[in-house]
Parts: C-alpha cells; sequence; structure tokens
C-alpha cells in the first residue's frame, strides 16, 4: 500500500510536467519545421524578392509606355511620325528603303 500511495504521488507529480513537455514540443516543432514555421519564412522571402524584382520590372515598362502615350497625346510631331513609319511598316511615299541584314543595328 505505502508502495501505491508512492507510485501514484509520483505519476501525479510526473503528469504536468509531461503535459507541459509535450506542448512545448508540439509548438517548437510547428515553429520550425510548421507550414508558417521558420523553414517556411526563408522561401516565403526569397519568392517575395524574385515577385519585387518582376514588380519592377513592370513598372518601370509601364513608366515608358505612358510616356510614349504622353507624347502621342501631345502631338509630338516625332513619336507621331516613328507611330505612323510602324504602322506603314517603314514605308512613306517617295521614299526609298534599303533593306539591311538580320542582327544589324539600325
Amino acid at each position: 500500500m505505502v508502495v501505491r500511495r508512492s507510485v501514484a504521488r509520483v505519476v501525479g507529480v510526473l503528469v504536468f510536467p509531461a503535459i507541459c513537455a509535450a506542448a512545448v514540443a508540439y509548438f517548437g516543432y510547428f515553429t520550425v519545421w510548421g507550414e508558417r514555421g521558420l523553414v517556411a519564412l526563408a522561401s516565403v522571402q526569397a519568392q517575395l524578392a524574385a515577385d519585387q524584382q518582376q514588380y519592377e520590372t513592370l513598372r518601370l515598362a509601364r513608366a515608358r509606355l505612358q510616356h510614349r502615350i504622353d507624347l502621342l497625346n501631345q502631338g509630338d510631331p516625332d513619336m507621331v511620325q516613328e507611330v505612323r513609319r510602324n504602322q506603314l511598316l517603314g514605308a512613306e511615299t517617295g521614299e526609298v528603303l534599303v533593306p539591311r541584314k538580320p542582327g544589324t543595328a539600325p
């Protein structure tokens, strides 16, 4: 009977620390390796950097296009002529076109 009480007391004393240790281990595991843990944070940050670089590239391309649109809206003669030449495939009446070799700069 004395042994039973001592075993019951030891088990009773160890139950609460065992539950606490299990909870700490569970949450600690998911803090490091979980879906939103520290390991996943590194991959998300790498993806964010790639997306930010792509966004910056697109933003600059949009700014260039917006500048060209603004020039067309203002009636800039050079821009209007450039667009007209592109639409007419570079030909104007009375002009002679000299074909270039592919890959050479204008």
